[in-house]
């Protein structure tokens, strides 16, 4: 609808959390926010900052636009102009799901955008940002918040959400350099042995118990041997981190493809703890984000005429 108004905030996420490889995924405390307005001509207006900002497109192959359309064909109609005006929260090319946090931000700016004229169920949200993003393991807790086991079943892409116990407290460590998700999964092995396949469907299982309702299993439950190690070669620094966290006690793992951290602590004074060690640890300056678990999920509101 010409001239609506839709303000639209998906948080972060991380996912795999060690051994849940494109299944698992957590919805984090930090943000990127959007205002998207439908315009009465062609045009195509797009303010960024935040993180980012400078390497982000502001023409027709802008992901958020991108998305946006993508809803609009899905369901048969034209997408009208735009103008977009986006502040990234969310650290660009580090492991916390940027580009799922892109995607879901404009599957659901089209469906605020869309309101009253065609309705979307959460597997309809789900179906449409998996469609964009390749798989859903970032995509579904952007949309539904908490921790995420995502699959793909004979219904297309599906998700259970769960509460995560609140003794757990998130601790993200951030490096300054990006890293490419695409080469990431370049660097796996095409196979597995059966051991290491068991290791981690065994420590999987054991990861929801611990997330869920015993935080002290966090260290066993997120070992991995599936794809942090394969991966270590283009991301040494954020290797040898994770190794110096665990063998301390803390149950860190690689956040989606790196080079971000991901610490499972159990409270506030652990997560500076680790923050500590992780200053001593490498050459490599880590902004340490202590972060909560976000339960909501992405939002999007219609903002009222002659609000700000």
């Amino acid at each position: 609808m010409e001239g609506r108004t839709v303000l639209v905030q998906v948080p972060a996420t991380s996912a795999n959390l060690g051994p849940g490889f494109d299944t698992l995924g957590l919805a984090l405390s930090v943000y990127d926010e959007l205002t998207v307005t439908a315009l009465d001509d062609d045009r195509l207006e797009i303010e960024v900052s935040g993180s980012g900002a400078s390497e982000i497109a502001r023409d027709e192959s802008n992901l958020v636009v991108r998305s946006i359309d993508h809803v609009y064909k899905d369901v048969g109609r034209e997408m009208p102009g735009l103008r977009i005006t986006a502040r990234n929260g969310v650290p660009h090319g580090r492991g916390l799901g940027s580009s799922g946090a892109a995607v879901t931000a404009g599957v659901l700016a089209a469906k605020g955008l869309l309101a009253g004229q065609v309705e979307f169920s959460d597997a309809d949200l789900l179906r449409l940002a998996t469609e964009l993003e390749g798989h859903p393991d970032n995509v579904a807790p952007a949309l539904f918040g908490g921790l995420t086991i995502a699959w793909t079943g004979e219904n297309g892409p599906q998700h259970k959400k769960l509460l995560v116990h609140r003794g757990v407290a998130p601790l993200v460590l951030v490096p300054e350099r990006t890293m490419s998700t695409t080469l990431a999964r370049s660097l796996q092995p095409p196979h597995v042995s059966r051991e290491d396949a068991v290791f981690n469907v065994s420590r999987s299982a054991l990861l929801i118990a611990a997330l869920t309702q015993s935080p002290e299993l966090l260290l066993d439950a997120t070992a991995d041997r599936l794809h942090q190690d394969y991966r270590a070669e283009a991301m040494p620094e954020t290797h040898t981190l994770v190794q110096a966290l665990r063998a301390a006690g803390f149950a860190a793992v690689v956040s989606g493809a790196g080079p971000s951290v991901l610490v499972l602590a159990d409270g506030p004074g652990a997560r500076q703890d680790a923050v500590e060690l992780a200053e001593s640890v490498t050459d490599t300056p880590w902004e340490g984000l202590m972060l909560a678990v976000d339960v909501r999920g992405g939002t999007v509101k219609e903002r009222a005429e002659g609000s700000t």
